[in-house]
């Protein structure tokens, strides 16, 4: 049998040859297609038990296996929404088609992609892969969703028409005002400032304060540093929503800086933080003065009454203009107001053996039993690492090296194609005796 073990052994020789030259093929096509790992092929001796003194051939088989834990370099692109996994972890996708049906979306997992919005707004590939996420509330923040599970994932949509705003919530007063004003004889005129802000609509309202300086009645007192603050919202008609009393310090060393703050009406004064808030019509608006021995917020000094520093927060509405996706996989929309409002957040998908995946067309994978169970992370959190926008993931394929497998296959092709026509002689020779 030793001959026809031989014979066997080569053939084993020939398909094996035949299944690596088939991944060396496969590679080479796709050395240019954006995130494709490359298979390989290892061969396995088979030995059968012999007697004492003889040999059999047993041959070879060869497994076939697919390198997707093994990452490789980064293409720069133009596109925001061009993403790649830099270090361990998937992007959670599905399919373009599934979107249509009812039952749950199925989940498969990429290591890069081009994704770009469609025509109903949905972010996805030329090969109809969307990318999914989990959906953020109102005000921006991701809720607690389930990480063992693709059941919140949601296909992410982004509104191109999108409008949005943001409302006022905080208003900073650096305002001087003359110290001239409170002396015996002065007019006692108020002064009056008006500090645009928006509302829940994002509409433009107004906070008007008034300072009405309190004038001494008789030359002996002096400067009476006294000042009384009245702020009224114009979305309520002009209704007062806060007064209180400023005095201001005149020693040497503090002059011209708030000494103290009474409450009249409104929310009341908070030393420490120099604030106190007031009832707008949106909602509670907090209003910072100072602390008392502050050099920030309100002052008295001079003669001149000016805004030394007004801020706010709060923006109009706005036009969406841009989408960015940053590492820690959160989708954000910059609007032309310069609001950014977060929309999603796309985890990453993390299981035990990467290479138990199953894969499938378009540089996709899906879970199976010989991956392990999957967790999703936080992208730059845990085992997973972060996620690059403006960049696509090479191929794995190494040309040369593939090259150089194809000529060594090759040549152990032709040399198993050779032991076959050797014994196919021998057998001949066998034949030949009879004769």
């Amino acid at each position: 049998m030793t001959i026809s073990s031989s014979l066997n052994a080569s053939v084993a020789g020939l398909a094996a040859n035949a299944s690596r030259l088939a991944t060396i093929s496969d590679n080479i096509a796709n050395s240019a297609t954006y995130g494709y790992k490359r298979a390989q092929s290892d061969f396995h001796s088979l030995v059968i038990s012999s007697g004492y003194g003889t040999y059999s051939a047993g041959g070879v088989r060869s497994t076939t296996s697919r390198l997707i834990d093994q990452q490789s370099s980064f293409a720069t692109t133009q596109n925001a929404t061009d993403l790649a996994v830099r270090g361990r972890g998937f992007l959670p996708v599905t399919t373009a088609s599934s979107l249509n049906g009812t039952g749950d979306l199925p989940l498969f997992l990429a290591t890069t992609g081009s994704f770009r919005a469609d025509a109903n707004g949905y972010l996805r590939t030329q090969t109809g892969l969307v990318l999914m996420g989990w959906p953020a509330d109102g005000d921006g923040t991701i809720p607690t969703s389930a990480r063992d599970t693709g059941s919140d994932l949601r296909p992410i949509q982004i509104q191109t028409n999108q409008f949005a705003s943001e409302p006022t919530t905080r208003i900073g007063l650096g305002i001087n005002l003359p110290a001239t004003e409170t002396e015996v004889g002065s007019s006692g005129d108020p002064l009056e400032l008006a500090v645009e802000y928006f509302d829940n609509m994002g509409t433009s309202q107004s906070i008007s304060v008034t300072y009405e300086p309190t004038v001494p009645v008789s030359p002996a007192t002096g400067l009476s540093n006294e000042w009384t603050m009245t702020l009224r919202d114009s979305a309520q008609g002009n209704a007062v929503v806060g007064e209180y009393v400023v005095t201001f310090n005149d020693s040497r060393t503090g002059g011209g800086t708030i000494n103290t703050v009474t409450t009249v009406s409104g929310g009341a004064y908070n030393p420490t933080s120099g604030s106190f808030t007031v009832a707008a019509a949106g909602g509670p608006i907090d209003i910072t003065i100072g602390v008392p021995g502050g050099q920030t917020g309100m002052s008295q000094l001079s003669d001149s009454f000016a805004p030394t520093g007004i801020t706010k927060d709060g923006f109009p509405v706005g036009n969406m203009t841009a989408v960015e996706i940053d590492a820690n996989g959160y989708v954000r929309a910059n609007f032309d107001t310069g609001i950014t409002r977060v929309l999603y957040q796309v985890p990453l998908v993390d299981v035990p053996n990467p290479n138990g995946l199953t894969a499938l067309d378009n540089q996709t994978y899906r879970l199976s039993n010989g991956a392990g169970s999957f967790f999703m992370w936080d992208a730059g959190d845990g085992a997973t690492g972060d996620i690059i926008s403006y960049a696509l993931e090479e191929s794995g394929t190494d040309v040369a090296g593939e090259l150089t497998a194809l000529i060594q296959t090759q040549r152990a092709y032709s040399s198993n194609a050779k032991v076959i026509q050797t014994v196919d002689e021998m057998l001949q020779e066998t034949t030949n005796i009879k004769r």
